[in-house]
């Protein structure tokens, strides 16, 4: 097995991109890009600390939850969590920042890069309110670039056709995995879990 360690290797392997593939990279957010976040409900977030390690996580609302306030200001408001706060943490020494937007059902998704920080402003978070409840913090990214990332992952994984998708109980519940995995003598049922959920969405 030979380690690749240079651009000029991979190239070799897998030739130049198409224009049409180095073109596609926006500035700004067009009026696709727009529309493509306005209905997207979920976004993964990555970004990478000070330590040099990366992370990428999740963040989902009803469709539209991130605003693109103009073409190269987006807003993510920031949902209860488990406090760990990885990816805040990363923003507050490295402000880079990668976004991919979801939309359920379809198969190509949107890719920002640009530059985050971090708001705690009373009027900006009553902005993203819901059921009376505002997020802690919210996110003001800078965009840098954008565009469109082709359908061929999700069409290979089938991740939007229900026949393909796996039934919950074929894997161990969340509680039973976090019990084998810190040792713990019990374990939350998937059903308490899920209720405890509901209750701190907001």
């Amino acid at each position: 097995m030979a380690r690749i360690t240079s651009p000029e290797e991979l190239r070799a392997i897998y030739g130049e991109a198409r224009e049409r593939s180095r073109r596609k990279v926006l500035p700004a957010l067009d009026i696709h890009c727009q529309h493509l976040i306005a209905v997207s409900p979920l976004v993964m977030v990555g970004s990478y600390g000070a330590d040099g390690r990366a992370d990428v996580t999740p963040r989902g609302d009803a469709p539209g939850f991130v605003v693109a306030e103009d073409e190269t200001t987006l807003l993510i408001p920031d949902r209860p969590g488990n406090n760990r706060l990885d990816t805040l943490t990363n923003l507050l020494t490295n402000p880079a920042i990668g976004l991919l937007f979801l939309v359920p059902g379809v198969d190509e998704t949107l890719r920002v890069n640009g530059r985050a920080t971090i708001h705690d402003d009373a009027d900006l978070r009553a902005r993203f309110e819901v059921d009376g409840r505002q997020p802690a913090t919210v996110l003001r990214v800078a965009v840098e670039e954008a565009y469109l990332h082709c359908a061929k992952a999700f069409m290979r994984s089938h991740a939007w056709d229900p026949a393909h998708f796996v039934p919950r109980d074929s894997l161990p519940s969340m509680g039973e995995m976090l019990r084998d995995q810190l040792r713990l003598a019990t374990a939350e049922t998937q059903a308490e879990m899920l209720q405890r959920y509901r209750e701190t969405l907001y």
